[in-house]
């Protein structure tokens, strides 16, 4: 039998072979979660030795993780802005740049939160789902076109002890009603001839949640045009999109009628979160 150490560089030469980014941190986490203790926890424990049913785990999650399945299924949790929250193949990963999107609303809004919050095209939950547990006051509201999508999104919202959410079905604005004093959405933006060159973990994410159409900016299009009779005076809409589209985005919003459209960077520097108000006239 060979020490954990060994068990996790020959984990990690096997992830480099098959082309896994960061091979020695997925073999961590992998590890951490066959064993059931933290990732740091493992640096006290690369003497000992893995019983052979755990060894048995690990070389399956192994395997498929060369196989390009995303770490976050094969985990089946994800940290996001302190929640754990459920991920598979039902829904968009949630991903660091999102989690930052709702760090920035958290703290742009700080003691005072909106009243009535919509997420659109929810996923996961995760967006909606965070305002909501920082929000303790705010009427949230998580919307969707997949039931796949919402079924994940109700079992994150259970989780979490957050069940006074509304979660339904809604092609973007069509079974929405009343107004709202902040919409935020993280839509499909990837331009549909692009979603073959992704990567292989981003393909295993449902094709509904990536194609934004022939330039990716199809639904923010709609987005734009349709959420203005459902914001009251004065509100905000906050919209992530692609590493290239934040300004155009700006524009569009400018051109349906929003005023203080910006851009705002991601950790990376890249302008991606768009923000806008309705006119206070309105």
């Amino acid at each position: 039998m060979k020490p954990l150490l060994d068990t996790l560089r020959a984990g990690t030469a096997y992830l480099e072979k098959h082309g896994v980014e960061e091979a020695r941190l997925n073999m961590e986490h992998l590890l951490a979660h066959v064993l059931g203790c933290r990732r740091l926890d493992l640096y006290l424990r690369f003497g000992e030795t893995l019983h052979e049913a755990d060894l048995d785990q690990l070389r399956g999650l192994t395997m498929r993780r060369a196989e390009g399945e995303p770490l976050q299924h094969l985990l089946g949790t994800v940290d996001f802005l302190g929640n754990e929250l459920v991920s598979d193949h039902r829904a968009l990963i949630p991903r660091p740049e999102t989690e930052y999107l709702c760090d920035l609303l958290i703290r742009q809004h700080g003691s005072q939160s909106p009243a009535r919050v919509l997420d659109m095209a929810t996923g996961s939950g995760c967006i909606g789902l965070t305002l909501a547990a920082a929000w303790k006051t705010s009427h949230v509201t998580l919307a969707d076109v997949s039931e796949d999508a919402l079924d994940l999104a109700r079992l994150n919202s259970c989780r979490l002890s957050l069940n006074e959410v509304q979660i339904l079905r809604s092609d973007l604005f069509e079974k929405i009603t009343g107004r709202y004093d902040l919409i935020v959405s993280n839509l499909p933006y990837i331009p549909r001839g692009e979603i073959p060159t992704l990567s292989r973990e981003v393909r295993r994410d449902p094709v509904l949640a990536l194609d934004g159409g022939p330039d990716g900016l199809d639904l923010v299009r709609r987005f734009l045009t349709e959420s203005t009779a459902f914001l009251n005076p004065g509100a905000q809409i906050a919209l992530e999109v692609g590493h290239d589209q934040g300004a155009v985005t700006a524009t569009l919003a400018e051109a349906a009628g929003f005023v203080e459209a910006h851009t705002k960077a991601d950790l990376a520097g890249i302008e991606r979160f768009v923000f806008a108000k309705m006119n206070l006239s309105e």
